[in-house]
């Protein structure tokens, strides 16, 4: 489960996001520009369009799903706190620490998982070794409210959203809406 070389930077999170204890599985902690308010997960050799996966359903969601690609929608249009835990099998629900969160299958072909903000800069992103073939996805994102009821543009951390990206080896299943926040506008 190595990621590659160059990493986007390292980033603390608010809070044990990626689980507590000895027996917590390590993460990679990057911090990514969720430019038009998405970031993307795919397999190392995805030629996906995204063009088409966003409609309302798919908005409200937090989630557009092509055969080997994600994107997965953020509340906000800045830099938000991604935390990925590559782990051997589905991890138990903690669904209640969170604001939003969604699963999906994704197919990786190449062995090689690659998480990035939506225009970053495809070679520079951070990869991830998986064994080839179906991968299932949890999305889990906390801070929503926070993140998005300020103008704060520099990812203090009391107004930062975080992600966890949870990935495992699982057969494909359709996509899944484990809890779902709703935007409170003022």
């Amino acid at each position: 489960m190595a990621a590659a070389d160059q990493q986007p930077a390292a980033i603390p999170l608010s809070g044990p996001i990626g689980g507590t204890g000895e027996d917590a599985p390590a993460a990679t902690h990057l911090e990514l520009f969720a430019d038009y308010s998405q970031i993307h997960v795919l397999d190392e050799e995805s030629e996906a369009d995204f063009s088409d996966v966003w409609t309302g359903q798919s908005v409200l969601d937090g989630l557009g799903v092509t055969d080997d690609a994600l994107a997965i929608r953020t509340a906000v249009n800045y830099t938000v706190a991604v935390a990925v835990h590559v782990l051997a099998d589905r991890p138990d629900d903690d669904s209640a620490g969170f604001d939003h969160v969604v699963e999906a299958s994704l197919r990786v072909a190449s062995g090689r998982l690659v998480v990035l903000g939506c225009t970053d800069y495809f070679p520079d992103a951070a990869r991830f070794e998986l064994p080839a073939g179906w991968t299932r996805l949890r999305a889990s994102r906390r801070n929503l409210a926070a993140a998005v009821s300020t103008l704060d543009f520099e990812g203090e951390p009391e107004t930062l959203e975080e992600v966890r990206l949870q990935v495992w080896p699982a057969p494909p299943s359709a996509a899944d809406v484990i809890k779902r926040w709703a935007r409170v506008e003022e």
